[in-house]
């Protein structure tokens, strides 16, 4: 019954609102405000956020500190870390305040969380005291749910009004962490806070310079106020700076040294899902992303591109019941940058496959057979352009990243592009190869 008047009552209704924010009311008064016995950091952006989350939390268990975290890919209480297969970035109140009180009763001095502008204008952080909140970028996103950009921007910006007004805590000062070359940064900065911190690859106080991009890592000299950093980032991709200079940037409000800062970043690892490489032997790349957005798709694929000796090839589709005007966007960045295109599903949920799939083709111009192909079933798709791929070529399946299962109306089946991509590579594809074409099916591919 409650989840038949969930679908009656629109998602921004104030009844709906204030449900939600019941909700997180009771949960913080069960658990008892855990967020109260350690420094929170809240993370929010459009993108960026879990590898965000993933480097402050190195840098600050380099430092020597306990560090609990909540990520869309992962969990972390102290040593113990495990996947996030709730599907959902920011949990609900209850399972959130849940997490937070074990961390606090397992000694945890930081508690880094990422922070989605739905949860944000939920309230599910009712009664989380943020210490620090960070904003990666604003791009477009979720335009489903908030409706405008004005919106999205101004959900976000409830995580830096909460500095405000949040409980204090002692010798704990509110402090912001912006992001000088995200055009949201004015917006940001109308917040009180007690200090405020600005980074960027050229503005801020925290910048950085003699910039190389490699196709595993990069270098760069990480400058701060009267000192800097020569670092080697195990990272592709500016992003990715972009993404270690705002934790560096925590570090130094939480005023830990460079040299550690630095032996962090150099030994940070993957963030599961996303830019996650495949090597099973292949002579061709083979990249795992959760790029979902037109912003960070075009980001990632602007960096393969010039990367890639010989053919780009892009498997990749849009996500169910959510904003609908990206899709012919991100289309059109794929059809931009790659050679060779396999469309498919992606989450439907309720929604028929077939109609996201043709809303994203129309923002690719060429006809399906040039180089183009629609794949419906995820799996099937994947195996194709395994099929095809030679050496020089890079293959990226994009969209899902390290997600343990698809979701098709209400059901979970299970389904890890990793895993899928690891299945094939390690055994021979069986393929008919003749007169230079590649048969999958009653169809003919150009190899």
């Amino acid at each position: 019954m409650l989840d038949s008047l969930k679908k009656k009552i629109p998602q921004h209704h104030p009844l709906r609102l204030l449900y939600h924010k019941t909700m997180a009311i009771l949960a913080a008064l069960y658990y008892r405000f855990p967020g109260d016995r350690m420094t929170v950091i809240g993370v929010t952006g459009t993108n960026g956020k879990t590898t965000t989350v993933h480097l402050i939390s190195e840098i600050l268990r380099e430092a020597g500190h306990k560090v609990g975290f909540l990520t869309t890919a992962d969990f972390r209480i102290d040593e113990e870390l495990w996947p996030n297969e709730a599907k959902m970035t920011t949990l609900p109140p209850f399972k959130l305040q849940r997490y937070l009180r074990l961390m606090a009763d397992q000694g945890c001095q930081y508690a880094v969380v990422e922070v989605t502008s739905h949860a944000l204008d939920q309230s599910r952080l009712w009664g989380v005291s943020i210490d620090i909140a960070i904003s990666t970028n604003v791009t477009h996103d979720h335009l489903d749910y908030h409706m405008t950009a004005e919106a999205y921007l101004k959900a976000k910006g409830k995580l830096f009004n909460s500095l405000n007004y949040s409980k204090r805590k002692p010798n704990i000062p509110k402090v912001s962490i912006l992001n000088a070359e995200d055009p949201s940064v004015t917006y940001f900065q109308k917040f009180v806070a007690d200090r405020t911190f600005l980074y960027g690859i050229t503005k801020g106080s925290f910048c950085a310079s003699d910039i190389t991009l490699r196709a595993d890592s990069s270098t760069f000299t990480f400058r701060v106020p009267n000192d800097r950093a020569e670092i080697t980032l195990p990272l592709p991709g500016q992003f990715n700076i972009e993404n270690a200079l705002a934790a560096a940037t925590v570090a130094v409000a939480l005023q830990i040294n460079l040299p550690i800062i630095k032996r962090a970043l150099e030994k940070a690892a993957p963030v599961p899902g996303r830019m996650e490489p495949i090597r099973e032997g292949q002579k061709y790349g083979v990249i795992v992303d959760y790029a979902h957005a037109p912003d960070s798709l075009e980001k990632m694929l602007a960096m393969f591109r010039p990367l890639t000796s010989k053919r780009l090839m892009v498997v990749f589709g849009a996500t169910g019941d959510r904003d609908r005007s990206k899709r012919p966007i991100m289309g059109e960045i794929v059809h931009r940058y790659a050679d060779w295109i396999v469309l498919t599903d992606d989450d439907p949920y309720t929604e028929d496959p077939l109609q996201i799939m043709g809303e994203v083709k129309k923002g690719i111009p060429r006809k399906e057979g040039e180089n183009f192909w629609i794949i419906p079933d995820r799996r099937e798709a994947i195996r194709v352009a395994l099929a095809v791929a030679r050496e020089g070529d890079t293959v990226i399946v994009t969209g899902k990243g390290c997600e343990p299962y698809q979701v098709v109306g209400d059901r979970k089946i299970p389904s890890d592009d990793r895993q899928i991509v690891r299945g094939y590579l390690s055994r021979e594809v069986e393929v008919e190869i003749g007169e230079g074409k590649v048969q999958v099916g009653n169809r003919y591919l150009e190899s």
